[in-house]
């Protein structure tokens, strides 16, 4: 069973705590990108990309900035690892 995330070529990996809670101690606008995102994002990545973006004096708007082009590099991986996949079952 896939859990309902699809088909990808990514890892998938266990928590070892409260997920809905790490959720709701995001600030508002980051729960907005996360409920908008193309990937299944755990809360507690989204904290850690959003909190390094602050940490470096990012804008709230710039931190966001910084969650999609995470979310585009991990895109960009899964992208090339399907076409490998597609081009060797030809």
């Amino acid at each position: 069973m896939n859990r309902n995330l699809g088909q990808t070529s990514l890892r998938r990996k266990r928590r070892s705590n409260d997920p809905m809670g790490t959720f709701d101690g995001l600030p508002a606008p980051v729960r907005q990108w996360v409920a908008q995102a193309a990937l299944p994002w755990s809360p507690a990545s989204v904290q850690r990309i959003w909190s390094k973006s602050r940490a470096k004096g990012l804008s709230d708007d710039a931190a966001l900035v910084s969650l999609s082009q995470a979310e585009a590099r991990t895109l960009a991986q899964d992208r090339q690892s399907t076409v490998y996949k597609l081009n060797s079952m030809s």
